[in-house]
């Protein structure tokens, strides 16, 4: 079979370890893959899987302005293709919906990726159903090839529905990583049957066994992991963490770059918790997880933003539960199908740092509890969140679609 191009909004990620992840894992099963990113890194890090990835990476022109020779040759390429009027066609119905800038850049990029595709290409796969997606789609149908996607959470929630409607009709088939994500997706494709749930799961071989936490002494130590944007709700954990009685000897660690760094900053001295407070920035996958070994508590307070956006099931929950930690987090979207309230972690309703504290305090004083929930949620996510079984179903599908291109 020859190449899939999968297509990505950008290249390397540290906050899309599970991009990365898939990508290795094809390789490892005998599909070639070509990465196409929508833009170039961002990070000034990687993790040790992109260093392991073998394939080749494209990269289009982020912006159109960017690289105007090459925007230039790819629209008079597209343009005298046979198949330019229908995908032009589908462009403009697109765009009487939505009349964005970034809708004509996306035609741009896609007009460059099908003139820069490699003849071996036979099949594309995107991840993530809101502007990839849209690149991908009119590419595909200039080159006329077949297309697949995976979906994620902001992808989905933050999409308009006659946008996904569209997106899954043209596509072959798709994937998404969580029940609630899929029954979404299903109650709006022509076939529900095109959607398909496949956990993206860990690759556990990369992971340590849980520490041995029985003769720690000391502050108890609370760690986040997540980018800090609205949904994340960290400023739910610095709110909850204010409302704790002040005799309990704690201390709060955060990881992860984002937008709202600095305000959360703000927001733990106002709230007088500041010198109980790390922020340590975006790490490397390796740091990150000897920091879920030093921790004691896992905290993420995740919720629905006002544009609709939502976590879908975070990898850092399973990271987290992997290395034995008591995890805490909220009833949303994808959240309760890998914690099992009171038997591997906690949940309470989002947007409640009340309940929150609560939670917190009696995560914070009774040890016994902490290790109950740690030690089972080991076991149960290992059981049930290996990434080899979505590993093989992904690469089943596409080896399918290799075989009827034959």
């Amino acid at each position: 079979m020859g190449r899939i191009a999968i297509v990505v909004k950008g290249y390397p990620r540290l906050s899309e370890t599970f991009v990365a992840q898939e990508i290795r894992g094809l390789e490892r099963r005998g599909i070639e893959v070509l990465i196409v990113s929508l833009r170039r890194p961002t990070d000034g890090a990687v993790h040790p899987i992109h260093r392991e990835i073998e394939a080749d990476v494209l990269y289009l022109p982020e912006y159109l302005h960017d690289d105007p020779p090459r925007v230039a040759a790819g629209r008079a390429y597209a343009q005298a293709l046979p198949t330019y009027a229908a995908m032009h066609a589908a462009f403009e119905t697109d765009l009487a919906r939505d009349r964005s800038a970034s809708r004509w850049r996306r035609l741009g990029q896609a007009c460059v990726l099908a003139r820069e595709l490699p003849a071996d290409i036979e099949h594309l796969h995107v991840h993530f159903l809101h502007t990839p997606a849209s690149v991908t789609r009119y590419a595909a149908m200039l080159r006329g090839l077949p297309w697949s996607f995976s979906a994620h959470a902001k992808d989905i929630w933050t999409s308009p529905a006659w946008e996904l409607r569209d997106k899954i009709a043209g596509a072959e088939w798709g994937a998404t990583c969580t029940g609630a994500n899929a029954a979404y997706l299903r109650s709006l494709a022509d076939d529900p049957a095109k959607v398909e749930l496949v956990y993206h799961g860990l690759d556990f071989s990369r992971l340590p066994a849980p520490p041995d936490r029985s003769d720690r002494d000391g502050a108890v130590r609370i760690l986040c992991v997540g980018r800090a944007v609205e949904k994340k709700g960290i400023d739910d954990a610095l709110r909850a963490l204010a409302r704790l009685p002040a005799g309990l000897d704690w201390r709060f660690e955060h990881i992860g770059g984002g937008a709202l760094s600095e305000r959360l900053k703000a927001l733990a001295e106002r709230l007088g918790i500041a010198d109980r407070v790390a922020w340590r920035g975006a790490l490397a996958q390796t740091d990150v997880i000897e920091a879920y070994r030093r921790a004691d508590i896992f905290i993420l307070p995740c919720r629905v933003t006002r544009n609709g956006d939502r976590d879908g099931l975070p990898n850092v929950l399973m990271e987290a539960q992997s290395q034995g930690l008591a995890c805490l987090s909220t009833e949303i979207s994808a959240v309760p199908e890998i914690i099992e309230q009171d038997r591997t972690g906690l949940m309470v309703p989002e947007r409640r740092p009340d309940l929150l504290a609560g939670a917190l305090e009696r995560l914070i004083t009774d040890a016994e509890l902490r290790r109950r929930l740690g030690e089972t949620a080991s076991r149960v996510v290992r059981e049930r969140f290996s990434t080899d079984p979505g590993l093989d179903r992904m690469a089943a599908l596409l080896r399918h679609r290799a075989a009827v291109a034959a």
